[in-house]
């Protein structure tokens, strides 16, 4: 009882300072292959988070207040895949609302979410607790430009066994840094498991790294997703070369 309690008070917090930043609604939100549902506190306004991108000097578009597929997609793959997570430090680029989050914790994996958005990272913050029971440890990054704590947390591990990215690449620009910083923060015999649903950056990005010699695994996953959305997600297991 005393553990609920300490939980819903810190939820209230959460949200409450959250609801000072932006509009709110919860979503439920189903993983169809595990059967799981979650409840996902998301942003209502997406006009004003557009606007105030429009100062930010990376010109970063709010992509991360969305629900996509991919994200639910990499929930599942957390959750049926859990050997390969729990008791792991893990890595998160991308965390976006917190969906898969929420997942690879449930999976048992000592989570870090990163992300370039501080909101971002407090909803993933309070989804993963509503609804696996615990926080991720989160750090605001802007991947072209990864900080030394990024880089030495890396380095204190020998490299992370597991990278998660969902839906990560919109914008052509992205490619190369997001291969570099895979290629700098993974271990090496690690795995990235990016999900993304057809987008021309993300197939970009594949090609790139298969001519450079990564080894690749894919799987298909059609939904269905919230709201009705028809996409395939494909999901790549990503090795480093010689690996």
């Amino acid at each position: 009882m005393t553990g609920d309690s300490t939980r819903d008070r810190r939820l209230d917090r959460l949200r409450a300072r959250l609801s000072e930043q932006v509009a709110l609604k919860d979503v439920p939100v189903t993983l169809p292959r595990a059967g799981r549902t979650y409840s996902i506190l998301t942003p209502t306004d997406h006009d004003r988070l557009l606007d105030e991108a429009e100062t930010d000097p990376e010109q970063n578009l709010p992509y991360w207040a969305e629900i996509w597929p991919s994200g639910i997609a990499l929930g599942d793959v957390a959750l049926a895949r859990a050997a390969a997570l729990a008791g792991h430090t893990v890595l998160e680029l991308g965390s976006g609302l917190g969906i898969t989050a929420a997942a690879a914790l449930e999976a048992g994996a000592e989570l870090l979410a990163a992300d370039y958005s501080a909101v971002s990272l407090a909803l993933c913050r309070h989804n993963a607790l509503r609804n696996a029971g615990r926080e991720p440890r989160t750090m605001e990054i802007n991947w072209r430009a990864p900080t030394d704590e990024l880089l030495a947390h890396a380095d204190a591990i020998r490299g992370y066994p597991r990278i998660l990215a969902a839906d990560v690449l919109y914008e052509t620009r992205d490619i190369a840094p997001l291969l570099a910083l895979t290629e700098r923060l993974l271990a090496p015999d690690g795995v990235l498991w990016l999900a993304e649903p057809g987008r021309e950056a993300a197939q970009r990005f594949l090609a790139a790294a298969t001519a450079l010699g990564w080894g690749r695994e894919s799987e298909a996953h059609d939904g269905p997703w919230t709201e009705g959305t028809n996409v395939r997600v494909g999901v790549h297991f990503l090795r480093r070369p010689g690996s």
